[in-house]
């Protein structure tokens, strides 16, 4: 058996992550979705023209995660362990397929522009924040022993798969500026890297951590910059989503452990 996880599903390219899925993972596959509040108005936006018989409603699992506190994380990966990961079961269940999606962006033009408050709080979202989804959550990927049923819409092998963005990469930053955002995907794309090693090491081929780069995305976080953006590369959260999970289906054991834009284009380090 398998179950995902999009966190946060509430808005942006996480919403639109979590209604792909429902679309087009097999009927067997649950989605865990979180929220920090509001979760019945949640799931009545994601279900939204979204067809579910009564005996399919259990796939879509909103949760309340606050992702900026270790022990609502802490409590969802309780819960989820509960529920599709009980070792007490006939039928052990795994993750195959988690986007940890948290992120803001205050983008400081110069070094004077750094505000300490503003750059904490960058970092705690954008870099703890998926470093705590990681450390509970890596448990319930499958190990190297276990033999993976191919699922229609899934990746071969499970899938940790991150938020990062191309200003995270050293190599490729031309421009400078956005000081706490840039550092904080830096960070993540070493979490990722870090965390594919582990992963390696624990699960073989049937796991691997991919960080990925979503473009331009007519989100709030970079509303901003719409104006900026040449119509052809600010996408819809529903266009970026579609191309992430390509992206995310077509890495093979070659690509694990790497940043790829929505464009399955590697991103330096």
């Amino acid at each position: 058996m398998a179950w995902t996880l999009v966190t946060p599903s509430s808005r942006g390219i996480g919403f639109a992550l979590t209604r792909h899925l429902l679309r087009t993972l097999p009927s067997s596959v649950p989605v865990v979705a979180t929220a920090r509040s509001d979760l019945q108005g949640t799931k009545e936006r994601i279900l939204s023209d979204i067809e579910l018989s009564e005996d399919q409603a259990w796939r879509l699992d909103v949760r309340e995660c606050h992702l900026l506190e270790e022990s609502s994380i802490s409590d969802l990966a309780g819960y989820c362990q509960d529920r599709y990961n009980d070792k007490s079961k006939e039928a052990k269940a795994h993750l195959r397929l988690a986007f940890m999606l948290p992120g803001m962006l205050y983008p400081e033009r110069a070094p004077d522009k750094i505000e300490y408050d503003s750059a904490l709080e960058t970092l705690k979202l954008n870099l703890l924040a998926p470093m705590m989804l990681v450390k509970h959550f890596s448990r319930f990927l499958p190990r190297k022993a276990t033999k993976l049923e191919a699922l229609s819409g899934l990746p071969d092998s499970a899938v940790l798969a991150l938020m990062s963005a191309r200003v995270g990469s050293i190599g490729d930053n031309r421009l400078g500026g956005w000081y706490s955002y840039r550092s904080s995907k830096a960070g993540v794309n070493q979490l990722v890297r870090s965390t594919d090693i582990h992963l390696k090491m624990q699960s073989g081929k049937n796991a691997m951590c991919i960080g990925l780069h979503p473009g331009t995305v007519k989100t709030g976080l970079s509303e901003q910059f719409w104006e900026s953006t040449p119509k052809e590369k600010l996408f819809s959260a529903e266009f970026s989503a579609e191309r992430l999970i390509e992206v995310v289906n077509g890495v093979d054991e070659s690509g694990r452990g790497k940043c790829w834009d929505w464009n399955a284009k590697e991103i330096p380090p």
